[in-house]
């Protein structure tokens, strides 16, 4: 009996020392990275960091945060931010964000509210940290500009895994429901109405493959590039407007797309009149693209679905055999 009380004693001492010493590494290896990012001319300012949790987990809290990247204009505050993780598990970590929150961009500054925002983390465990799969969820989340400019959305789930096809590729699923963009968005993208407030479900499923991993580096330094991108799913309800697609583009060296995506449309042509107010094209390619399409549309026997690729060359992008202008690029 004797003998057993002292293993145990052993090992409860052992595993307390093991939380201590883990915990004051974590902390100490924290307060140094946000010191580290100061002397790189990042803002990294916070009230308090703590890492508490004894004994199977160590959950970091930092207070007051202000983290900012001045090169590339993005900025983010939070009045609490929670890291939590096991232990005996220390690359897997689970985080919370505080029901409000400011992220600032270099064009615009956004309030953002919700009643539920956390996501789990697990990375290579190694000192580079590559992203091994993440998982992000939200409920009732809402992005404000303004006292009275508000995009918000029901509820949404952002999953991503290191994919076997390719290194660097990651396997990227997103679902949500109950997007409502803000009334001047809404005005920008359906100024006549043409469509409900709000869309009901988006899925997408697709592959993105990258020139570098998203790891620590990625964070401090110079992001990974798109190189390509595989969809697998992509489908969008906005009232009675539907758009399915799937395809495959690569991402040349300027950040070009080239490649095609087979699009699937239901009452097609409320999105052209959709296209055509908001002034994403003009009256004339309008009419040209809704005469043309309307006839591939009567080839293949239902007038309100569409069945037409979306293509992408010399950073052209066109719809079935007809220009609509210049191809977005994917990086600056």
């Amino acid at each position: 009996m004797r003998t057993i009380i002292g293993v145990c004693l052993f090992a409860a001492l052992a595993w307390f020392g093991y939380w201590f010493v883990g915990s004051n590494a974590l902390e100490t290896a924290t307060k140094a990275w946000l010191q580290d990012r100061q002397e790189q001319g990042w803002v990294a300012e916070y009230s308090s960091l703590e890492v508490n949790g004894f004994p199977n987990r160590f959950d970091t809290t930092v207070t007051d945060f202000n983290l900012a990247d001045p090169q590339y204009g993005w900025a983010w505050q939070a009045s609490e931010f929670h890291i939590l993780s096991l232990s005996y598990k220390p690359n897997h970590f689970i985080t919370t964000w505080p029901a409000s929150q400011v992220i600032s961009t270099p064009r615009h500054k956004y309030t953002i509210t919700n009643d539920d925002m956390r996501a789990s983390l697990v990375f290579e465990p190694n000192t580079a940290l590559a992203l091994d799969r993440a998982t992000l969820t939200l409920e009732n989340l809402t992005i404000r500009t303004s006292a009275d400019e508000a995009s918000s959305i029901k509820s949404a789930a952002l999953s991503t895994r290191q994919s076997e096809t390719a290194e660097f590729a990651h396997d990227i699923a997103f679902d949500g429901k109950g997007f409502t963009p803000s009334k001047s968005l809404k005005e920008q993208i359906d100024p006549t109405s043409i469509l409900p407030a709000d869309f009901e479900t988006v899925k997408i499923r697709t592959t993105a493959y990258f020139d570098a991993p998203w790891d620590r580096i990625a964070v401090e330094a110079a992001k990974p590039n798109l190189t390509r991108l595989d969809i697998t799913t992509f489908d969008a309800k906005w009232g009675e407007v539907q758009i399915q697609a799937t395809g495959s583009v690569t991402v040349d060296i300027n950040g070009y797309p080239t490649g095609k995506v087979s699009i699937r449309a239901k009452n097609w042509r409320q999105m052209i009149k959709l296209a055509v107010s908001s002034g994403a094209l003009d009256a004339s390619t309008g009419q040209s693209l809704e005469t043309g399409l309307g006839l591939i549309a009567m080839l293949s026997g239902n007038n309100e679905t569409l069945d037409v690729p979306l293509s992408f060359a010399n950073r052209v992008m066109s719809i079935g055999p007809i220009p609509i202008g210049p191809a977005p690029r994917l990086k600056r």
